[in-house]
């Protein structure tokens, strides 16, 4: 229960609209919610400012919409899952009717607000058109996060003179391969760089352990890295800093 639902909350106990037990019952799963299999945390918007997001690969969808309809009943944000399948959004809309499929992204989202009115932009680049998927991770993770968001896809090196870049806030560069575009944007800016490794590439690439291995060890400052394929991360990382 964020604090938009805790206020609500009261009010409609001092309106008469449910009872003092009903409220009770309600704070009774304060800060977190034991579902047997899964902790739900309640309080993740107050300390953090977004709800607890679900990560849905390695869960049941039966456990993914118990987990998703908990969210949705003790939240008044966007409530969002990641690493979601067309399967798994068939069967959130069974309790969340007005979900929504972000199919390239992998992700699910219940938009209960809209933008925040941040006006600072955050640049999601990606290096080829193969890693759109994880770049789309991020832009949208940013968006429902109540950012606005500037995508330049498929840019290799020839088209990172953009002028998009010069009006960000904070730039997430998504790259596969040997990854070096991250250190090259760097460079170019005087904006914090978010680099995501992706695992596109040939053999020695070894799952996008050689992009990754690159970032980390950028010459340009003021790169920092998430993990392999983290879109969402990157993304929630550059709504963070937008929020400072």
């Amino acid at each position: 229960m964020d604090e938009i639902a805790l206020k609500a909350l009261l009010e409609n106990v001092a309106n008469g609209k449910i009872t003092i037990e009903d409220a009770l019952n309600k704070l009774k799963i304060l800060p977190f919610e034991d579902m047997g299999f899964a902790k739900v945390d309640h309080h993740r918007s107050l300390r953090n400012g977004f709800p607890e997001v679900i990560f849905c690969q390695g869960k049941t969808i039966t456990q993914i919409k118990d987990i998703f309809k908990k969210l949705i009943d003790n939240s008044s944000r966007n409530i969002i899952a990641t690493r979601a399948s067309k399967e798994i959004y068939a069967e959130v809309s069974s309790v969340a009717p007005d979900a929504l499929y972000y199919d390239e992204a992998r992700i699910v989202a219940v938009k209960r607000q809209q933008s925040e009115g941040n006006n600072k932009i955050i640049s999601v680049v990606s290096a080829g058109t193969a890693d759109i998927p994880v770049a789309e991770e991020a832009a949208v993770t940013a968006e429902l996060m109540g950012n606005k968001v500037s995508r330049i896809y498929d840019v290799g090196v020839a088209g990172i003179h953009s002028g998009k870049l010069y009006d960000s806030n904070v730039i997430i560069v998504v790259a596969g391969m040997e990854g070096a575009l991250a250190s090259v944007v760097g460079g170019l800016v005087d904006k914090p760089v978010i680099a995501v490794p992706t695992s596109v590439g040939y053999g020695s690439n070894f799952g996008g352990l050689s992009a990754l291995l690159t970032m980390l060890n950028s010459c340009a400052s003021g790169v920092g890295v998430v993990n392999i394929d983290n879109g969402f991360g990157a993304g929630y990382l550059a709504a963070m800093i937008n929020r400072l």
